[in-house]
C-alpha cells in the first residue's frame, strides 16, 4: 500500500507543465488504477497462503509436502506482486530522483529474486526428496524459462543503468528492450502461474473437480485474480500518460548527450 499513498500524495503536486486535460483525465484516476493492483496483488498472495496452508497442511522444510507449498507462495509473491510493484515504480515515484527510481527499481527485482530461489530450491528438494524427475512439464519448463531470463535481464538491467561507463547511446539502444522483455516476463510469469494452478488442481482434485468443490471454485480464482492483475499492471505502463515526466536536474544530462550524439534523443524513462 507504500505505492498507492505515494500516490495520492504526489498527485496533489502535479507540476505545472502538464495540461489540465492530461491531469485531470490522466494522473488523477493513477492512484486507483495502481491501489486496484496492490489489492489485486495482495488477494493473490493470501488466496494462495490460504490454499497451501488450509488444503495442503501448511509449510515445513522437511522434503515433504509442506515443503513442496512454499513453492507456489514464493512464486506468486516474487515473481507475480514483487515483479509487478518493481515495473510500477516508475509511474509511482513520478517526482523522486531517477537514480533513486532505479535503485528502488533495482532492490525489488532483487528481493523478487531470492524469493523465487527459494521457491524454485523448496520444490526442487521435494522432487528429490520423493524421488520425482525434475522439469517434466510444461509448468516446469516455463518456469525455469521464465526464472533464467528473469536472472538475465535483472543482470543485463543493473550494467546497462546502475553502474556507470555505459555508453548513453547503448542505454537508448537497450531500454526499448529491456521495457519490452520486463513485460513479456510478466506475461510468462503468469501464465506459469496459470499453469501450475492446473497442474496442482489435478493431481490434487482430479475425481472432484468437476463438481465444482471448494477447492478448485478456489484455484480457479486465482487464476482469474493473477490475469486481473497482469492486465491492470499492463495498462499502467503502457498508458502515454501515466509515463513518467523529464524533470530539471535530468535537463542538462539529456543536453549533454545531445551533444555527443550530435543531435541524438536521449534514451527516455521506461
Amino acid at each position: 500500500m507504500m505505492l498507492l499513498r505515494k500516490l495520492l500524495f504526489e498527485d496533489s503536486v502535479t507540476t505545472m507543465d502538464e495540461s489540465p486535460q492530461r491531469s485531470v483525465q490522466g494522473l488523477g484516476s493513477l492512484p486507483f488504477y495502481v491501489g486496484g493492483t496492490q489489492l489485486l496483488g495482495l488477494a493473490c498472495v493470501v488466496i494462495t497462503g490460504v490454499w497451501m496452508g488450509s488444503y495442503h497442511g501448511g509449510y515445513a522444510w522437511d522434503g515433504s509436502g509442506q515443503e513442496f507449498n512454499v513453492h507456489p507462495l514464493c512464486m506468486v509473491l516474487g515473481l507475480v506482486f514483487l515483479y509487478g510493484d518493481a515495473i510500477l515504480v516508475y509511474r509511482v515515484f513520478r517526482n523522486e530522483s531517477k537514480r533513486n527510481v532505479k535503485i528502488l527499481h533495482a532492490v525489488l527485482h532483487l528481493l523478487a529474486l531470492i524469493i523465487g530461489i527459494v521457491g524454485i530450491v523448496a520444490v526442487f528438494d521435494f522432487h528429490n526428496n520423493t524421488k520425482t524427475h525434475h522439469l517434466y512439464s510444461l509448468h516446469g519448463w516455463c518456469g525455469m524459462l521464465t526464472f533464467l531470463l528473469f536472472c538475465v535481464q535483472w543482470l543485463m538491467g543493473l550494467g546497462f543503468f546502475l553502474f556507470p561507463g555505459t555508453l548513453m547511446a547503448v542505454r537508448s539502444w537497450y531500454l526499448p528492450l529491456h521495457v519490452f522483455f520486463g513485460l513479456s516476463m510478466l506475461a510468462m510469469s503468469l501464465a506459469t502461474c496459470l499453469l501450475g494452478i492446473s497442474e496442482k488442481l489435478f493431481f490434487s482434485i482430479q475425481n472432484t473437480y468437476s463438481e465444482f468443490v471448494p477447492e478448485g471454485i478456489l484455484g480457479n480464482v486465482l487464476g482469474l485474480l493473477l490475469i486481473a492483475f497482469g492486465i491492470l499492471v499492463g495498462y499502467i505502463v503502457t498508458r502515454e500518460d501515466f509515463r513518467r515526466p523529464p524533470h530539471p536536474e535530468e535537463e542538462p544530462l539529456s543536453v549533454h548527450f545531445k551533444t555527443l550524439t550530435e543531435g541524438g534523443a536521449s534514451p527516455s524513462s521506461p
